[in-house]
């Protein structure tokens, strides 16, 4: 016999077969892929945040565009033709931006001169609170800490960042107008392209398409509703004699597109100026009417109106907040809805394998309480089960 046909017989098997790296490979593999995935999500997230100029005005002009595709589809369903219709769109889109970006420039001219009038009350304001600090049995030194670190005017000069910089990015208008006269052209084929693209896509096509059905809803809804609370905030203000309502009016608007937080800040600078100008019962006053205000048209009626659109939940929606602003900055925050709502489309709605995760995000749809007659029929035939049972 052969050498090494007895050699083969007499030797066990090898340390390591396939079988055995097969089944060691999925794990392996699996966290390698998150890793590398965690690496590809800092090194996107670093080089957004480094053409943040660009991004921010795009992806404003791709939600306005998306927000107006219906417009011109019912112009043209009137008998306009394609360009005609769509050159209508623009026109309107451009006197919205032009007089948006008016408001915002008289109204920050105007706040310039208004703050530094208070001056004064700013500062009896802080020997009043240095004086109940002390009366409480706090030590002067850690009053002096307190109150130095105390500047109401940062508050507001943070609130006036904010406004600026949405109206930095009415400046560059000519930009985010030729790419929204690009967009709206070009969307005129978007219906074409779906159909060239669903055979070999499918799943992508139908989570883009439902992406814009989200963002469509989710911004029309808010800036309806984001008006009516700014125009019902000013009217307050004036009311209430506040200095610079139709800012903090504007300023409303703008937060009523930031989830959970945009509410805190919109309402700080209107009742610190109250506190200044006509005291504190006229900053509760203030309080007040913004939280009967937002609470009935922003908690009450916008999430029964946009319904399961968004499909995000509070925490996600909050961490968007967070992590868009730190990538675009103010606007990162203004956009973060829709943004999310994109990388949900591409990452998990478009993937099937992905979508286990949907509910964790927010999608809860399907996912109620039973009924309590259910309830009684899943124990009943528990009961049923258990006694049939030998």
């Amino acid at each position: 016999m052969p050498f090494w046909k007895h050699r083969s017989r007499t030797e066990g098997p090898p340390a390591s077969t396939s079988d055995d790296t097969t089944e060691r490979a999925p794990g392996a593999g699996r966290g390698l892929r998150i890793m590398v995935g965690l690496a590809a999500a800092v090194v996107i997230a670093v080089g957004t945040a480094r053409f943040a100029g660009i991004i921010s005005p795009t992806v404003l002009a791709l939600v306005v565009t998306i927000c107006v595709q219906p417009a011109r589809v019912f112009l043209e369903r009137l008998g306009l033709a394609r360009s005609l219709a769509s050159a209508v769109v623009i026109v309107v889109i451009l006197v919205l931006l032009v007089g948006f970006s008016l408001a915002l420039v008289v109204s920050v001219a105007q706040f310039a001169t208004l703050f530094p009038k208070y001056a004064d009350q700013i500062h009896a304001f802080e020997e009043q609170l240095g004086h109940w600090l002390t009366s409480l049995g706090v030590g002067q030194q850690q009053v002096q800490t307190l109150l130095a670190g105390f500047d109401p005017g940062k508050v507001v000069g943070a609130v006036s960042g904010l406004v600026g910089s949405v109206f930095g990015l009415g400046v560059s208008l000519v930009v985010v107008l030729a790419l929204i006269v690009f967009m709206t052209l070009d969307a005129g084929w978007g219906r074409l392209i779906a159909d060239r693209l669903r055979p070999a896509r499918p799943r992508l096509v139908e989570a883009l398409a439902g992406f814009t059905v989200s963002v469509r809803r989710y911004m029309v809804v808010t800036a309806v509703l984001g008006a009516a609370v700014a125009a019902l905030d000013a009217l307050a203000l004036v009311l209430l004699g506040v200095p610079g309502a139709a800012l903090w009016g504007l300023l409303a608007f703008i937060t009523g597109f930031i989830p959970n937080i945009g509410y805190w800040i919109g309402i700080i600078p209107p009742v610190i100026l109250a506190l200044l100008a006509n005291g504190w019962q006229n900053a509760i006053v203030v309080i007040v009417v913004y939280a009967v205000i937002n609470g009935v048209i922003q908690s009450g009626l916008q999430p029964h109106i946009v319904g399961s659109a968004v499909s995000l939940n509070q925490t996600i929606a909050f961490l968007s907040v967070v992590f868009w602003s730190a990538v675009l900055g103010p606007m990162g925050a203004i956009l973060a809805i829709p943004l999310t709502l994109l990388v949900r489309a591409v990452l998990v709605d478009a993937n099937p394998d992905a979508r286990w995760i949907r509910p964790a995000l927010g999608d809860v749809t399907g996912l109620g309480p039973p009924s309590r007659r259910a309830a009684r029929r899943a124990t009943g035939n528990a009961r049923t089960t258990t006694k049939g049972t030998p």
